[in-house]
């Protein structure tokens, strides 16, 4: 198998060193041709996990996306959702014919609130068989660090999913499958929201106690809304106590590397949304998650309300101190 990986941030990054850790050469698409001529030079990423270094030899750098999807059979895309169109719009409708797609992407695509799989059948034609996902709980950091972490492939075809997960096994990395290739990604886009929410809670002041009813209250309503969008093949015995669905929550929303959980505590104490981004200065998911899946569930109707108030919060200039006093309230 021939791996591709389109992404140049921090996840993107991660996943690479993972799968050369593992002996794979990669052919990889970084948006500069300056990051790719730092990179070839100093054998890191001049703007991400600075201190995780490459062997050369292992990677085929290029700032040519048509380049880099030709090479490859199968292709991971681990852009942050909101870049997505921007970044795969002017590929031929064709670019990802026989391809293995793998979506390291934990948001909605915001220009049509779509999941990738669905962007993806609409303007490339690619089959949900041919469609899988990587997820959590890890965090990039850690990855660097090689610091034991757990990632969950998810897919319609077990074989290939299986032989896909086993490229990614190492000595700091165990890999899981299943089958719930809808929910895992909404398990992902919702982990963000109630990350974000927590830290706003954090920057209002609320304790432990409090997080840990809120984080116990976020799970059940998650729970809700994956069994209402899961997809028909995925099965009715699904374990949504395990590490992809309420282990991805739980590191998301107490982890101090997690980027909503800190761009939530800046709203908590005081910032504006807009300020808070970019004082952060990365991409957080959560903010853009928490508009896209209102929107899915009007149609849905999903007794969803903490994400519901974090909306509010973020998109309705709903006070975070008013949200948070009507979460109080909910809570059990």
């Amino acid at each position: 198998m021939q791996f591709g990986v389109l992404g140049s941030g921090s996840w993107a990054t991660a996943l690479a060193k993972i799968l050369t850790t593992n002996g794979q050469n990669i052919h990889w698409y970084l948006r500069t041709a300056d990051t790719v001529n730092q990179l070839t030079q100093r054998r890191h990423n001049p703007h991400y996990l600075r201190n995780t270094f490459f062997d050369t030899k292992q990677l085929l750098l290029s700032d040519n996306i048509n380049y880099v999807i030709e090479s490859c059979d199968i292709l991971l895309i681990a852009i942050p959702s909101a870049y997505v169109h921007q970044s795969l719009s002017a590929l031929n409708k064709d670019a990802f014919a026989d391809k293995k797609i793998i979506s390291a992407i934990k948001g909605i695509l915001p220009e049509k609130n779509q999941l990738l799989n669905e962007y993806l059948a609409e303007n490339f034609n690619v089959d949900l068989k041919d469609y899988f996902t990587v997820l959590g709980p890890c965090h990039a950091e850690e990855v660097a660090a090689e610091k034991l972490s757990y990632l969950t492939f998810s897919g319609l075809d077990t074989d290939t999913v299986k032989n896909i997960a086993s490229c990614f096994n190492t000595e700091f990395i165990k890999t899981e499958i299943n089958h719930d290739i809808i929910g895992v990604q909404y398990a992902a886009i919702l982990k963000n929201i109630y990350a974000l929410g927590a830290g706003i809670a954090h920057g209002l002041e609320y304790g432990d106690n409090f997080l840990s009813v809120y984080i116990a209250n976020a799970a059940n309503e998650m729970v809700r809304f994956l069994k209402e969008a899961k997809h028909e093949d995925s099965g009715d015995n699904l374990n949504y106590a395990a590490s992809v669905y309420l282990g991805d929550l739980l590191v998301t929303c107490y982890s101090l590397y997690s980027r909503n959980r800190t761009l939530g505590n800046m709203i908590g104490k005081g910032y504006s949304v807009k300020s808070a981004q970019l004082e952060l200065g990365m991409v957080a998911e959560g903010y853009n998650a928490s508009k896209c899946i209102h929107i899915t569930n009007e149609a849905l109707k999903v007794n969803i309300p903490i994400a519901d108030i974090i909306y509010q919060v973020l998109w309705q200039q709903l006070p975070p101190d008013e949200g948070f006093k009507s979460i109080e309230e909910m809570l059990v």
